[in-house]
């Protein structure tokens, strides 16, 4: 049996605010047991998986959670980790949270499904109502992901204005369904095998990561609103999948001048950015841009998936059409999912989570650059804002992916982004330990000198 005792159970610090304790190397033999599980049932995704020299799936940098609480998850075999990647920044209270935890026991003693939007629930218009008073007003329609609210942005805008044509930017990631996967610069390959059941008038411009892209990038979006076809910009205030890419001040500004000059609609991709990810509560709004839709999703549901697409009464009054049109599903905004968001916005106001995500990590982020040898090659980058960062190493010949393979090995869970995964990417809770952040600080230090 484990030496570790389940996060149930009190431990030396405070509950979720672990530090890592492993008893078997990572993975251990139950994860591998149950990753050949997995890969016997599960539809094989992304490239051909190497395997051992017993013919085995080679499950190296692969554990199998068991249970989590807070900014900790624990795997099958015991060990127990700190989660810096907080269900790819979906986590925002952390797992399992008791508030949410609290708010889901007594909404199932009340109701777990309504009937859509023809009978609705009270739990569902208490969340739309939150959500307009949160964010200046507006109209939304809640969903299931960040890719649902996409999928409503676009149609939303397509609705009012008349025009199919789209403008995104390389890099870009805003989910896997139909409607945005046309809109997905993060990779060719993920849009190659359906391009013929994709949106052909979706053309993308280069994303701009530093000032002197700036202007290159804002020329070549008026250029392409100029030709009279485009019912929709869609950005990322950062680039998230992309590489936490952060643009130069006046971006998102100059975007918004730009789509009221050529009356199109500017869509905010806040699916990661949003509810204090990034340090605010919009991070388009702070950047100087008032978009006509935002996309919320990922920590909305504090670990719940619901999302929601919020748009302007003029763009949204499209949807009132002589024949019926309308985005919904079974489960969209249904009870449960939103009971735990309104509590997540609770949380997020009493507690002062965004506020604290704007403070510390700057701090966390000064902390890992501190971390870099003197003799580590020129290049590398810690950028980010709030508590959204990507490291980049640079190119000095060691690969992000080794370095969370290293960081896992010490007990610390991490995601990679950019186009070729070559980047760390950091999204803990927002309320994680400052403790756990100082000792994650220590170990990335240690695996990048270790790093051959």
């Amino acid at each position: 049996m484990s030496a570790v005792p389940p996060l149930s159970e009190s431990g030396p610090g405070r509950l979720g605010e672990e530090l890592p304790a492993l008893v078997t190397g990572v993975p251990g033999p139950e994860s591998r047991a149950w990753l050949a599980r997995f890969a016997a049932v599960a539809a094989p995704m992304g490239p051909r998986p190497a395997r051992t020299v017993s013919g085995e799936p080679n499950a190296s940098g692969t554990i199998v959670y068991r249970e989590g609480a807070g900014s900790n998850v624990v795997d099958v075999d015991g060990n127990r980790y700190v989660d810096l990647a907080a269900g790819f920044g979906s986590l925002l209270l952390g797992h399992r949270p008791a508030g949410v935890r609290r708010a889901l026991g007594e909404q199932a003693d009340r109701l777990f499904q309504s009937l859509g939007d023809l009978h609705p629930s009270d739990v569902k218009i208490r969340l739309l109502e939150r959500l307009a008073a949160r964010f200046g007003g507006g109209q939304g329609i809640l969903g299931q992901s960040g890719a649902d609210a996409l999928s409503a942005a676009l149609k939303s805008a397509m609705l009012s204005t008349g025009r199919a044509g789209v403008v995104a930017f390389a890099g870009s990631y805003h989910g896997l369904s139909y409607g945005p996967l046309a809109l997905c610069g993060l990779r060719q390959s993920y849009r190659a095998p359906f391009a013929g059941q994709l949106n052909p008038n979706v053309r993308f411009v280069e994303y701009p990561g530093r000032p002197a892209a700036l202007e290159p990038a804002l020329a070549a979006v008026r250029g392409e609103l100029q030709r009279g076809d485009v019912g929709a910009l869609v950005f990322e205030p950062i680039l998230g999948r992309g590489g936490v890419v952060v643009p130069p001040p006046g971006f998102a500004e100059g975007l918004a001048a730009l789509c009221r000059e050529h009356g199109a609609v500017l869509v905010a991709d806040e699916v990661w950015t949003g509810l204090g990810r990034a340090g605010e509560w919009l991070l388009s709004q702070a950047q100087g841009a008032r978009a006509d839709v935002v996309c919320l999703g990922k920590g909305l549901g504090g670990g719940l998936p619901i999302s929601a697409c919020f748009g302007t009464p003029e763009v949204m009054a499209s949807w009132s059409r002589d024949e019926e049109v309308v985005h919904t599903s079974t489960f969209a905004g249904a009870p449960l999912a939103a009971a735990a968001a309104l509590e997540m916005l609770d949380a997020l106001e009493a507690q002062r989570l965004v506020e604290r995500a704007r403070r510390l990590g700057p701090m966390f982020a000064d902390a890992l650059r501190a971390e870099f040898p003197a003799s580590w090659p020129r290049g590398w980058e810690v950028r980010g804002a709030g508590f959204m960062l990507g490291v980049d190493l640079g190119p000095g010949g060691a690969s992000a992916l080794e370095l969370s393979r290293a960081l896992l090995a010490r007990g610390y869970v991490v995601s990679l982004g950019g186009g070729r995964r070559d980047n760390l990417v950091l999204t803990p809770a927002l309320d994680v330990a400052e403790v756990q952040l100082e000792a994650f600080a220590r170990a990335f230090g240690a695996s990048l000198r270790a790093l051959p």
